[in-house]
Protein backbone atom coordinates (compact mmCIF):
# COMPACT_ATOMS: atom_id res chain seq x y z
CA UNK A 1 0.00 0.00 0.00
CA UNK A 2 1.35 3.48 -0.30
CA UNK A 3 1.62 5.87 1.91
CA UNK A 4 -0.89 8.30 0.79
CA UNK A 5 -3.11 5.59 1.28
CA UNK A 6 -2.14 4.25 4.51
CA UNK A 7 -3.84 5.24 8.06
CA UNK A 8 -2.52 7.90 10.37
CA UNK A 9 -3.97 7.39 13.99
CA UNK A 10 -3.80 10.76 16.02
CA UNK A 11 -5.29 10.23 19.42
CA UNK A 12 -8.35 8.35 19.15
CA UNK A 13 -8.91 9.41 15.37
CA UNK A 14 -8.06 7.14 12.73
CA UNK A 15 -7.66 8.81 9.11
CA UNK A 16 -7.97 6.06 6.81
CA UNK A 17 -5.88 7.74 4.04
CA UNK A 18 -3.23 11.36 4.07
CA UNK A 19 -5.77 13.26 1.88
CA UNK A 20 -7.03 16.19 3.68
CA UNK A 21 -9.18 18.78 2.04
CA UNK A 22 -8.29 22.00 3.23
CA UNK A 23 -10.72 25.09 4.61
CA UNK A 24 -12.21 27.09 1.60
CA UNK A 25 -14.70 29.99 1.81
CA UNK A 26 -17.46 29.88 0.05
CA UNK A 27 -19.32 32.61 1.13
CA UNK A 28 -22.40 31.05 0.73
CA UNK A 29 -24.22 31.41 4.02
CA UNK A 30 -26.29 33.62 5.87
CA UNK A 31 -26.04 35.01 9.14
CA UNK A 32 -23.48 32.09 9.72
CA UNK A 33 -25.73 29.23 8.57
CA UNK A 34 -25.14 26.67 6.98
CA UNK A 35 -27.22 24.96 4.28
CA UNK A 36 -27.82 23.06 1.69
CA UNK A 37 -24.52 24.09 -0.57
CA UNK A 38 -21.90 22.96 2.27
CA UNK A 39 -24.09 19.65 2.79
CA UNK A 40 -23.24 18.90 -0.87
CA UNK A 41 -20.18 20.71 -1.30
CA UNK A 42 -18.49 18.92 1.98
CA UNK A 43 -20.38 15.62 1.72
CA UNK A 44 -19.28 15.13 -2.19
CA UNK A 45 -15.86 14.80 -0.66
CA UNK A 46 -16.81 11.92 1.08
CA UNK A 47 -17.95 10.54 -1.25
CA UNK A 48 -15.03 10.52 -3.52
CA UNK A 49 -12.94 9.30 -0.81
CA UNK A 50 -11.17 11.93 1.37
CA UNK A 51 -10.05 10.72 4.50
CA UNK A 52 -10.24 14.30 6.57
CA UNK A 53 -12.62 16.76 5.32
CA UNK A 54 -12.29 20.46 6.76
CA UNK A 55 -15.19 23.27 6.39
CA UNK A 56 -14.18 26.74 5.90
CA UNK A 57 -13.21 28.98 8.57
CA UNK A 58 -15.61 29.04 10.46
CA UNK A 59 -16.29 32.45 12.39
CA UNK A 60 -16.17 32.54 15.81
CA UNK A 61 -17.71 35.98 16.28
CA UNK A 62 -20.28 37.93 13.51
CA UNK A 63 -17.17 40.62 13.52
CA UNK A 64 -14.24 37.62 13.01
CA UNK A 65 -16.19 36.53 9.69
CA UNK A 66 -14.22 37.64 6.79
CA UNK A 67 -17.62 38.59 4.64
CA UNK A 68 -21.06 38.13 5.27
CA UNK A 69 -21.48 34.92 3.56
CA UNK A 70 -18.85 33.13 6.33
CA UNK A 71 -19.69 30.04 7.99
CA UNK A 72 -20.07 30.96 11.73
CA UNK A 73 -20.53 29.13 14.70
CA UNK A 74 -20.86 31.93 17.45
CA UNK A 75 -24.32 30.74 18.43
CA UNK A 76 -26.17 27.64 19.01
CA UNK A 77 -28.53 27.73 16.39
CA UNK A 78 -25.73 27.12 14.22
CA UNK A 79 -25.11 23.49 15.62
CA UNK A 80 -27.90 21.77 13.86
CA UNK A 81 -26.95 22.21 10.46
CA UNK A 82 -23.48 21.59 10.60
CA UNK A 83 -24.35 18.15 12.52
CA UNK A 84 -26.52 16.95 9.63
CA UNK A 85 -23.31 17.73 7.18
CA UNK A 86 -20.87 15.82 10.25
CA UNK A 87 -23.09 12.58 10.24
CA UNK A 88 -22.94 12.95 6.14
CA UNK A 89 -19.27 12.56 6.61
CA UNK A 90 -19.09 9.87 9.08
CA UNK A 91 -21.71 8.01 6.58
CA UNK A 92 -18.80 7.76 4.47
CA UNK A 93 -16.23 6.85 7.00
CA UNK A 94 -14.25 10.62 6.61
CA UNK A 95 -13.20 12.43 9.42
CA UNK A 96 -14.98 15.58 10.21
CA UNK A 97 -12.47 18.77 10.90
CA UNK A 98 -13.47 22.21 11.55
CA UNK A 99 -11.38 25.50 11.42
CA UNK A 100 -12.57 27.91 13.98
CA UNK A 101 -11.25 31.63 12.98
CA UNK A 102 -11.19 35.59 13.36
CA UNK A 103 -10.66 37.48 10.38
CA UNK A 104 -8.99 40.54 12.53
CA UNK A 105 -9.01 43.88 10.65
CA UNK A 106 -9.48 41.55 7.13
CA UNK A 107 -12.89 41.51 8.32
CA UNK A 108 -15.72 43.44 6.50
CA UNK A 109 -15.30 42.57 3.08
CA UNK A 110 -17.47 41.40 0.24
CA UNK A 111 -17.29 38.65 -1.12
CA UNK A 112 -14.94 37.59 -3.97
CA UNK A 113 -17.28 37.65 -6.86
CA UNK A 114 -19.05 40.91 -5.59
CA UNK A 115 -14.98 42.45 -5.84
CA UNK A 116 -14.07 41.43 -2.28
CA UNK A 117 -13.27 45.23 -1.14
CA UNK A 118 -13.72 46.18 2.30
CA UNK A 119 -17.26 46.92 3.26
CA UNK A 120 -18.54 50.08 5.51
CA UNK A 121 -21.34 50.01 7.55
CA UNK A 122 -23.77 51.91 5.42
CA UNK A 123 -22.84 49.02 2.79
CA UNK A 124 -23.34 46.16 5.13
CA UNK A 125 -20.03 45.93 7.30
CA UNK A 126 -18.74 46.29 10.61
CA UNK A 127 -15.87 47.85 12.51
CA UNK A 128 -12.40 45.50 12.35
CA UNK A 129 -10.44 44.70 14.95
CA UNK A 130 -6.57 43.94 15.09
CA UNK A 131 -3.41 44.63 17.73
CA UNK A 132 -3.60 47.60 17.23
CA UNK A 133 -4.38 50.37 14.02
CA UNK A 134 -2.94 49.31 10.98
CA UNK A 135 -5.28 48.36 8.26
CA UNK A 136 -4.12 45.79 5.94
CA UNK A 137 -3.88 47.77 2.72
CA UNK A 138 -3.13 51.83 2.92
CA UNK A 139 -6.55 53.45 2.72
CA UNK A 140 -8.90 50.75 4.10
CA UNK A 141 -10.55 51.24 7.37
CA UNK A 142 -8.69 51.40 10.10
CA UNK A 143 -9.24 48.57 12.47
CA UNK A 144 -9.95 49.00 16.18
CA UNK A 145 -7.06 48.16 18.71
CA UNK A 146 -8.17 45.54 20.58
CA UNK A 147 -7.98 46.25 24.74
CA UNK A 148 -7.70 43.58 27.19
CA UNK A 149 -11.60 43.19 27.51
CA UNK A 150 -11.48 42.89 23.72
CA UNK A 151 -9.00 40.32 23.56
CA UNK A 152 -10.58 38.55 26.68
CA UNK A 153 -13.87 38.34 24.18
CA UNK A 154 -12.08 36.88 21.40
CA UNK A 155 -11.01 33.78 24.09
CA UNK A 156 -14.12 33.20 25.17
CA UNK A 157 -15.56 33.41 21.66
CA UNK A 158 -13.32 30.43 20.70
CA UNK A 159 -13.54 28.76 23.86
CA UNK A 160 -17.77 29.31 22.94
CA UNK A 161 -17.35 27.74 19.90
CA UNK A 162 -14.78 24.57 20.25
CA UNK A 163 -17.87 23.72 22.90
CA UNK A 164 -20.39 23.98 19.97
CA UNK A 165 -18.08 22.09 17.28
CA UNK A 166 -17.96 19.35 19.80
CA UNK A 167 -21.57 19.39 20.27
CA UNK A 168 -21.95 19.36 16.48
CA UNK A 169 -19.71 16.07 16.22
CA UNK A 170 -16.65 17.43 14.63
CA UNK A 171 -13.59 15.18 15.29
CA UNK A 172 -10.88 17.77 15.02
CA UNK A 173 -10.90 21.43 15.17
CA UNK A 174 -8.00 23.71 13.75
CA UNK A 175 -7.56 26.81 15.02
CA UNK A 176 -6.53 29.50 12.26
CA UNK A 177 -3.35 31.47 13.01
CA UNK A 178 -2.63 32.30 9.12
CA UNK A 179 -2.58 33.85 6.14
CA UNK A 180 -2.81 37.67 8.12
CA UNK A 181 -6.27 37.18 9.95
CA UNK A 182 -6.54 37.69 13.82
CA UNK A 183 -4.42 35.63 15.76
CA UNK A 184 -1.64 35.91 13.01
CA UNK A 185 -1.87 39.46 13.25
CA UNK A 186 -1.12 39.26 17.19
CA UNK A 187 2.39 36.89 15.84
CA UNK A 188 3.87 39.27 13.04
CA UNK A 189 5.59 42.37 13.85
CA UNK A 190 4.66 43.71 11.08
CA UNK A 191 0.70 44.45 12.10
CA UNK A 192 1.35 43.53 16.31
CA UNK A 193 3.74 46.88 17.48
CA UNK A 194 2.00 46.70 20.82
CA UNK A 195 3.79 47.80 23.83
CA UNK A 196 1.94 45.59 26.27
CA UNK A 197 2.17 42.13 28.12
CA UNK A 198 0.28 40.88 23.83
CA UNK A 199 3.52 43.04 21.92
CA UNK A 200 6.62 43.16 21.65
CA UNK A 201 9.02 40.14 22.16
CA UNK A 202 7.95 36.87 20.80
CA UNK A 203 6.92 35.43 24.04
CA UNK A 204 4.62 38.62 24.13
CA UNK A 205 3.20 38.22 20.68
CA UNK A 206 2.19 34.70 20.70
CA UNK A 207 0.64 35.26 23.76
CA UNK A 208 -2.96 35.62 22.47
CA UNK A 209 -2.72 32.49 20.57
CA UNK A 210 -1.44 30.22 23.47
CA UNK A 211 -4.36 31.86 25.42
CA UNK A 212 -7.02 30.40 22.48
CA UNK A 213 -5.32 27.44 22.61
CA UNK A 214 -5.59 26.80 26.31
CA UNK A 215 -9.27 28.44 25.98
CA UNK A 216 -10.19 25.63 23.12
CA UNK A 217 -8.90 22.73 24.97
CA UNK A 218 -10.32 23.92 27.98
CA UNK A 219 -13.80 23.04 26.12
CA UNK A 220 -12.33 19.86 23.32
CA UNK A 221 -11.83 16.67 24.92
CA UNK A 222 -8.30 15.73 25.53
CA UNK A 223 -8.57 12.36 23.22
CA UNK A 224 -9.96 14.42 20.04
CA UNK A 225 -6.90 15.97 18.01
CA UNK A 226 -6.21 19.94 18.02
CA UNK A 227 -4.52 21.28 15.04
CA UNK A 228 -3.33 24.78 14.28
CA UNK A 229 -2.65 25.97 10.88
CA UNK A 230 0.39 29.03 10.78
CA UNK A 231 1.73 31.10 7.89
CA UNK A 232 5.42 29.36 8.35
CA UNK A 233 6.85 32.65 6.47
CA UNK A 234 5.56 36.07 5.65
CA UNK A 235 8.25 36.06 2.47
CA UNK A 236 9.29 39.61 3.94
CA UNK A 237 12.18 40.87 5.48
CA UNK A 238 10.76 42.21 9.22
CA UNK A 239 8.30 39.61 9.08
CA UNK A 240 7.29 36.07 10.66
CA UNK A 241 10.04 34.17 9.43
CA UNK A 242 10.58 30.09 9.15
CA UNK A 243 13.27 30.52 12.10
CA UNK A 244 9.89 31.78 14.46
CA UNK A 245 7.51 28.96 13.46
CA UNK A 246 10.31 26.19 14.40
CA UNK A 247 10.49 28.29 17.39
CA UNK A 248 6.50 28.47 17.71
CA UNK A 249 6.06 24.49 16.91
CA UNK A 250 8.70 23.51 20.10
CA UNK A 251 6.13 25.47 22.63
CA UNK A 252 2.83 23.94 20.73
CA UNK A 253 3.99 20.54 21.06
CA UNK A 254 4.32 21.15 24.79
CA UNK A 255 1.07 22.65 25.07
CA UNK A 256 -0.56 19.55 23.24
CA UNK A 257 -1.02 20.68 19.85
CA UNK A 258 -1.61 17.51 17.68
CA UNK A 259 -0.55 19.02 14.24
CA UNK A 260 0.76 22.19 12.20
CA UNK A 261 -0.65 22.84 9.14
CA UNK A 262 2.11 25.21 7.57
CA UNK A 263 0.61 27.51 5.15
CA UNK A 264 2.43 30.61 4.51
CA UNK A 265 1.77 34.42 3.71
CA UNK A 266 -0.94 36.82 3.64
CA UNK A 267 -0.57 39.24 6.49
CA UNK A 268 2.01 41.82 4.12
CA UNK A 269 0.05 43.27 0.83
CA UNK A 270 1.69 42.66 -2.43
CA UNK A 271 4.62 40.40 -1.48
CA UNK A 272 5.60 38.69 -4.08
CA UNK A 273 5.67 35.10 -3.24
CA UNK A 274 7.55 31.83 -5.57
CA UNK A 275 4.68 29.93 -6.57
CA UNK A 276 6.03 27.02 -7.77
CA UNK A 277 4.80 23.25 -7.07
CA UNK A 278 4.91 22.64 -3.62
CA UNK A 279 6.36 25.88 -2.79
CA UNK A 280 5.47 25.32 0.98
CA UNK A 281 6.45 21.85 1.55
CA UNK A 282 10.12 23.14 3.06
CA UNK A 283 8.08 24.67 5.36
CA UNK A 284 6.70 21.47 6.23
CA UNK A 285 9.71 19.70 6.39
CA UNK A 286 11.18 22.34 8.42
CA UNK A 287 8.50 22.31 11.42
CA UNK A 288 8.20 18.90 11.22
CA UNK A 289 11.97 18.44 12.29
CA UNK A 290 10.47 19.25 15.97
CA UNK A 291 9.31 16.63 16.25
CA UNK A 292 5.02 17.81 16.14
CA UNK A 293 3.05 16.03 13.12
CA UNK A 294 2.50 18.27 10.13
CA UNK A 295 0.48 19.23 6.94
CA UNK A 296 1.97 20.67 3.72
CA UNK A 297 -0.04 22.45 1.60
CA UNK A 298 -0.03 24.19 -1.25
CA UNK A 299 -0.08 23.58 -5.83
CA UNK A 300 0.02 19.83 -4.31
CA UNK A 301 -1.95 18.37 -7.55
CA UNK A 302 -0.97 14.90 -7.86
CA UNK A 303 -0.90 11.55 -6.12
CA UNK A 304 2.58 11.24 -6.61
CA UNK A 305 3.98 14.25 -5.73
CA UNK A 306 1.47 13.90 -2.45
CA UNK A 307 3.27 10.52 -2.00
CA UNK A 308 7.27 11.87 -2.53
CA UNK A 309 6.00 14.75 0.25
CA UNK A 310 5.17 11.57 2.88
CA UNK A 311 7.56 9.43 1.41
CA UNK A 312 10.44 11.91 2.38
CA UNK A 313 9.33 12.77 5.35
CA UNK A 314 8.69 16.17 4.85
CA UNK A 315 4.77 15.87 5.98
CA UNK A 316 2.39 13.36 7.65
CA UNK A 317 -0.51 14.79 5.90
CA UNK A 318 -0.83 16.69 2.77
CA UNK A 319 -3.62 18.90 2.21
CA UNK A 320 -5.38 19.42 -1.09
CA UNK A 321 -7.10 22.83 -1.82
CA UNK A 322 -8.11 23.66 -5.73
CA UNK A 323 -7.90 20.41 -7.03
CA UNK A 324 -10.92 18.88 -4.93
CA UNK A 325 -12.62 21.78 -6.09
CA UNK A 326 -11.95 20.66 -9.55
CA UNK A 327 -12.09 17.11 -8.82
CA UNK A 328 -14.11 16.16 -5.96
CA UNK A 329 -13.73 12.61 -6.49
CA UNK A 330 -9.80 12.87 -6.86
CA UNK A 331 -9.15 10.35 -4.09
CA UNK A 332 -10.76 7.60 -5.47
CA UNK A 333 -8.59 7.94 -9.31
CA UNK A 334 -5.73 8.84 -7.37
CA UNK A 335 -5.83 5.07 -5.90
CA UNK A 336 -5.62 3.97 -9.01
CA UNK A 337 -2.55 5.96 -9.88
CA UNK A 338 -1.15 4.18 -6.44
CA UNK A 339 -2.33 0.59 -7.39
CA UNK A 340 -4.06 0.60 -3.74
CA UNK A 341 -7.28 -1.23 -3.89
CA UNK A 342 -9.65 1.07 -1.88
CA UNK A 343 -13.42 1.13 -0.60
CA UNK A 344 -15.81 2.60 -2.74
CA UNK A 345 -19.10 4.07 -2.07
CA UNK A 346 -21.76 1.19 -2.57
CA UNK A 347 -23.90 2.96 -5.26
CA UNK A 348 -20.31 4.00 -7.52
CA UNK A 349 -18.95 0.05 -7.07
CA UNK A 350 -20.03 -0.19 -10.89
CA UNK A 351 -17.11 2.76 -12.23
CA UNK A 352 -14.53 1.15 -9.80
Amino acid sequence: MSKLFSNLIIKNITLKNRIVMSPMCQYSSEDGFSNDWHLVHLGTRAVGGTGLIFTEATAVSPEGRISPGDLGLWKNEHINGLCRIVEFIHMHHAVAGIQLAHAGRKASCAVPNEGGKQLDEKHGGWETVGPGNIPFIVGEKTPRSLNKEGISKVVSDFRAAAGRARLAGFDIIEIHSAHGYLLHEFLSPLSNQRKDEYGGSFENRIRLLSEVIDAVKSEWPDEYPLFVRISATEWIQGGWTIEDSVKLADLLKVKGVDLIDCSSGGNAYNVKIPLVQGYQVPLSEAVRKTGILTGAVGLITTARQAEEILLEGKADLVFFARELLRNPYFPLLAARETNDDIQWPVQYLRAK
